[in-house]
């Protein structure tokens, strides 16, 4: 009997703290975008919208993207109209960026990042950190060992001053 407990009570904590770098997205290319694959890297994951006054960043994604990926940087945007500030469709947020920003990094599908329905890697963080998006372009540092390293808010950007300096300190 104890047996049992013991693993119904391990198997109900995996579940409730599910680690944010065990997470699974969908691709806006299709197929997934697995954060488990990503392991000994670090992640900058940023809730993002075409709509929105701070959706200028995407400029900074890209650039700090540019600039540290070949270090081993992974920088994925997350489309999200939880602030109801994001285009219809999934196609049409992924036209908006490759022709506006030239993005090139990855870009999950349309997702939600609170609340209830709030993706699996949002959830990890907010029960591991207190931090849910308040809006749009928030964002959360992974360490290479799946830890949360930094949560910031949508005026912070992404490639300059504290985000720049964690990332560089990460990759050192």
């Amino acid at each position: 009997m104890r047996l049992i407990l013991g693993l119904v009570l391990s198997v109900w904590a995996g579940v409730a703290m599910a680690a944010p770098r065990d997470a699974v997205f969908a691709s806006i290319d299709g197929g997934e975008i697995r954060l488990s694959e990503f392991a000994g890297q670090p992640i900058l994951v940023v809730n993002t919208a075409s709509q929105c006054g701070f959706t200028y960043q995407y400029d900074g994604l890209q650039a700090v993207y540019d600039r540290y990926r070949a270090r081993g940087l992974v920088v994925l945007a997350v489309p999200s109209d939880d602030f109801n500030q994001e285009l219809d469709s999934a196609a049409e947020v992924k036209e908006f960026c490759e022709i506006n920003f030239n993005l090139t990094l990855p870009m999950s599908d349309m997702t939600h990042v609170r609340g209830g329905q709030a993706h699996e890697f949002y959830k990890a963080v907010r029960d591991q950190t207190g931090f849910e998006p308040r809006w749009n372009f928030n964002k959360v540092l992974i360490g290479p060992q799946g830890d949360v390293v930094g949560t910031w808010g949508s005026t912070a950007r992404p490639d300059r001053g504290v985000i720049r300096k964690e990332i560089e300190r990460l990759l050192d």
